[in-house]
């Protein structure tokens, strides 16, 4: 009884969560951003893209089995927002490329993880460590992301990040989840 408890509960979550993990061929559109509420106040925000990761660690009690860590980067489509008078193909190309930045991020903590943490020891000792590197690492693109473009609306700036965050996806093509 206890495990189909848990079971529902976890199907009843992902039911209600509407998340969009990242996938080259799929580009967000505007029916994604359902939040009705702009949790960021201020009548210049046209819209919210809530992106981040998800991840999972098959570990052993046995620290030098080997581990396994599952790392996802997901849209949540209940805490994304727009301003539907305000919106274009514009802003939601803006909005995409956050999406992308934590896709990048993904990809670099997958690096790190694959270069560094073999084992459930490796996996104890560094991973949070890792993480909360790469964490800040995005934290601070992000922000610097939106500073320097103004949040898209200078399309110059906007035009040179399009292009930076398109080649670091290429670069880091071979650390994409499969």
């Amino acid at each position: 009884m206890k495990f189909f408890l848990i079971g529902f509960l976890l199907i009843f979550n992902n039911l209600w969560s509407q998340n969009i993990y990242w996938s080259e061929n799929q580009k967000l559109v505007w029916d994604n951003f359902k939040s009705k509420t702009n949790n960021l106040g201020g009548s210049t925000v046209v819209a919210y893209t809530h992106c981040g990761w998800e991840y999972s660690a098959t570990t052993s009690s046995d620290p030098k089995i080997p581990v396994k860590i599952t790392i996802q980067t997901v849209f949540n489509e209940n805490k994304s927002w727009k301003d539907v008078k305000r919106i274009n193909d514009y802003v939601l190309l803006h909005e995409q490329k956050h999406f992308d930045i934590a896709e990048i991020h993904a990809r670099k903590l997958r690096k790190e993880v694959s270069e560094k943490i073999k084992t459930t020891a490796d996996y104890n000792k560094l991973f949070k460590i890792i993480y909360a590197k790469i964490s800040s690492e995005y934290k601070g693109f992000q922000t610097d992301y939106d500073r320097i473009t103004e949040h898209g609306m200078n399309k110059e700036k906007q035009a040179e990040y399009n292009i930076l965050i398109a080649e670091e996806l290429n670069n880091l093509k071979n650390f994409q989840k499969i």
